[in-house]
C-alpha cells in the first residue's frame, strides 16, 4: 500500500480506502454483515487505514460495522458526515443554509456518530451535500469553529454535490475547510479544471468518490445486465445508460490497449494519478475486491502517454444525463 499526505492536516492516508456507503444496506442491495466485516478486515490487513463513511449509511449501520471491526484504535483514520437536515441531496441555488445545517442539526448529528462509532472523536466531520452560498454564512463559519474546539472533531471536510467540483472554491477560501470529497474518475474529468489545482496549491486533502462511476468502469456492465429491486442503480442505469457505458467501456479498453478484466485497475490508477488527490475510496464489499482495488496501490500512478489515451473518454455530465 502507497501512503499520501491528507492535505496539510498533518495526516497520512492510504491511496486506496474504504468507501463504505456498500455495507450500509441503504440503496445498496445485498450487503452482508460478516461479509462486510471480512472486507474491512482484509482492507486494514492490505493496509487500508482510511475509512469514509455516513450517518446516513443505513442510519449509523455503516459506522456500527467500522465500530465492530476496529473499535477503538488509532490506526485507522475514520471519516463521515453530517447529512442534510430535510435529505435533500441536490440542493438548488439560493436555498437558505437552515433548511439543510443549523447548528443544531450539525451538532446532534454528530452525537449520534459518536455513539455508532463508539468514540469520543473523529478524525474528518464532512457536511454530506454543498453550495456554495452557504460559504460566508456567519452560523455555518461558527459552527466549523466550534467542531473543532469541542474536541469532538479534528478537521472538517465537505463532500461536494454530485458533479459540481467548483462548488466550494468560496468555501476553501475561508480557510475553514480541510479536505474535500468528489466525484473523480475517467468519465467524469472536470475536478481538474478548477478544484484539484486550488487543493494542491493550498493543502487541501482530497478524498475521490466513485472511481467506478458506480461500476460502469468495472467492465461488468453490459446491455443485460439487471439490478435487485430497489438498488438504486435501476435508476442511474435507466433507458440507453448501459448501451451507452458498454460502448464507451469498449472505446477506453481499445484505446489504452488493455482487456476488459484490466479496466478497474486502470480505472483506479487513473484517479490515483493527480498530485493533489489523497485517497481513492472505492466501494469493496467483500475481500475479494480489496485484493483487487489494493492491487491499484502496488501500480501506481498512470504515465503521461496513458492519461493522453483516456483524455477523449470524458463524459459532460449533461450529456450524459440525457436519454
Amino acid at each position: 500500500m502507497q501512503y499520501r499526505n491528507f492535505g496539510k492536516t498533518g495526516l497520512t492516508v492510504s491511496a486506496i480506502g474504504y468507501g463504505a456507503w456498500g455495507i450500509g444496506k441503504a440503496m445498496w442491495v445485498g450487503a452482508d454483515d460478516s461479509e462486510s466485516l471480512r472486507s474491512l478486515h482484509a482492507s486494514r490487513d492490505a493496509g487500508v487505514n482510511f475509512f469514509d463513511t455516513a450517518l446516513v449509511y443505513g442510519d449509523g449501520h455503516s459506522e456500527q460495522l467500522i465500530a465492530r471491526a476496529f473499535g477503538k484504535s488509532p490506526e485507522v483514520v475514520i471519516a463521515s458526515k453530517v447529512p442534510p437536515r430535510d435529505y435533500v441531496w441536490a440542493v438548488p441555488p439560493d436555498s437558505p443554509l437552515r433548511r439543510t445545517f443549523p447548528r443544531a442539526h450539525v451538532f446532534s448529528s454528530l452525537e449520534k456518530t459518536l455513539r455508532s462509532l463508539g468514540r469520543e472523536q473523529i478524525d474528518v466531520y464532512q457536511f454530506h451535500t454543498w453550495i456554495d452560498e452557504w460559504a460566508n454564512e456567519p452560523e455555518w463559519q461558527e459552527t466549523v469553529r466550534e467542531l473543532k474546539l469541542s474536541g469532538k472533531v479534528r478537521f472538517a471536510g465537505i463532500s461536494i454535490q454530485n458533479h459540481q467540483p467548483a462548488n466550494v472554491l468560496k468555501a476553501l477560501e475561508t480557510g475553514l475547510v480541510d479536505c474535500v470529497q468528489v466525484i473523480y474518475n475517467i468519465f467524469d474529468q472536470s475536478p481538474e479544471d478548477e478544484l484539484f489545482p486550488y487543493c494542491e496549491k493550498h493543502g487541501i486533502g482530497v478524498i475521490v468518490r466513485v472511481p467506478f462511476d458506480e461500476g460502469a468502469l468495472t467492465g461488468k456492465l453490459t446491455p443485460e445486465t439487471q439490478f435487485p429491486e430497489g438498488d438504486f442503480r435501476n435508476n442511474y442505469f435507466s433507458g440507453s445508460r448501459k448501451q451507452r457505458v458498454w460502448d464507451a467501456v469498449q472505446a477506453i479498453v481499445r484505446d489504452a490497449g488493455i482487456t476488459l478484466d484490466e479496466l478497474p485497475t486502470l480505472a483506479l490508477r487513473f484517479c490515483l494519478t493527480p498530485k493533489a488527490v489523497s485517497t481513492v475510496i472505492p466501494g469493496m464489499r467483500s475481500p475479494k475486491h480489496v485484493a483487487g482495488n489494493v492491487a491499484a496501490s502496488h501500480v501506481g500512478p498512470l504515465g503521461p502517454d496513458t492519461v493522453a489515451k483516456l483524455r477523449p473518454h470524458r463524459w459532460v455530465r449533461n450529456f450524459w444525463l440525457q436519454d
